[in-house]
């Protein structure tokens, strides 16, 4: 069974309930009415009833849950208690009014944060940071993480590396430049992930252009630093480098590179050094492998909140709302 049929039916088995916020884009209605038609989750829509089945012409979106923040019959309480959550931060009554009643992330986070809904998926409309900000300034982060960061799962088709084919690509979307200690959170994390949501062992190796010491630089010894770390923080966890790439996932070229590393050439978690790699190495994944990419998906967060790509399709978001109802279970 492919990695997202096997989500989807966990998703099924769990009656979670999803909101999605950006309820007048076409893209989240298609998605909300073959959620609902497959029953992967329940899914609440944030809007104008009447405004948001305009956008769904043609479409059954009658079983999803819809909340108009004009008439929400828990409005005053989710002002109260989003004044009381930041209050520290010169949060008055008006300020969180307006929040609530205008800006649908920031209901649908409260939602989240009251046990309404179990997670959210957005970013169709809106940008990454649009989209966390809320989730970071209400939910905050997990406990015992200490960053929060984004992975894609990637699904490579006829490929003999990592998981059959399957990858843990981190940090692909959200940390620019993570020194030592983040890249170490981001790599235990992102080892985590992958065994929730794809149930196989995680096998992590910390990317760079150097494999066990061939090259010498600043950004060599950021990854090596980290590997320290993070051997010092789980050392259940299997985890090694600096290694390329190739060295990571090609048994022959591990064995070759790093013969005494127990992790090169069996990677399926691969941690980047930084956002400008961890992006285009997905980006290139997906386009010359044909491989599917799932995500970016949020890890670190106390409860889910997941962004969307902007170029996403009804599909990208029906698969996201499914990781999603998984993490909140776990």
């Amino acid at each position: 069974m492919s990695f997202i049929n096997n989500i989807k039916n966990r998703a099924k088995s769990l009656n979670q309930t999803i909101v999605l916020p950006e309820s007048l884009e076409r893209r989240t209605v298609e998605a909300t009415a073959k959620i609902l038609d497959e029953e992967i989750a329940n899914v609440i829509l944030i809007g104008n009833k009447g405004e948001i089945e305009k956008v769904a012409e043609g479409l059954d979106i009658s079983k999803a849950i819809f909340v108009d923040p004009d008439s929400f019959e828990k409005m005053d309480k989710y002002v109260g208690d989003l004044v009381e959550l930041r209050k520290n931060k010169g949060m008055t009554e008006e300020k969180a009014e307006e929040l609530l009643k205008n800006d649908p992330l920031y209901l649908g986070v409260m939602m989240v944060k009251e046990g309404m809904a179990d997670g959210m998926v957005a970013g169709a409309v809106n940008a990454t940071a649009n989209v966390l900000r809320p989730s970071l300034q209400i939910l905050k982060t997990a406990p015992g993480t200490k960053l929060v960061s984004a992975f894609f799962v990637m699904v490579v088709p006829n490929c003999e590396y990592g998981a059959n084919g399957t990858f843990l690509f981190a940090d692909s979307g959200l940390n620019q430049n993570p020194n030592s200690e983040e890249l170490a959170s981001i790599a235990l994390s992102s080892a985590k992930s992958f065994e929730d949501l794809v149930q196989v062992e995680p096998v992590v190796g910390m990317l760079s252009h150097s494999t066990m010491g061939s090259a010498k630089h600043a950004d060599v010894d950021k990854v090596v630093e980290a590997v320290k770390i993070a051997k010092e923080q789980n050392p259940d966890v299997k985890l090694d480098g600096e290694f390329q790439l190739d060295a990571a996932i090609v048994p022959s070229v591990g064995a070759s590179k790093a013969p005494g590393s127990e992790v090169a050439g069996k990677v399926n978690v691969l941690v980047f050094p930084d956002l400008d790699s961890g992006n285009i190495g997905y980006k290139l994944t997906q386009r010359l492998a044909k491989a599917e990419a799932y995500g970016p998906i949020t890890q670190g967060i106390a409860k889910p909140v997941n962004d969307l790509s902007r170029g996403c399709t009804a599909d990208d978001i029906v698969g996201v709302v499914a990781i999603t109802a998984v993490q909140a279970s776990l």
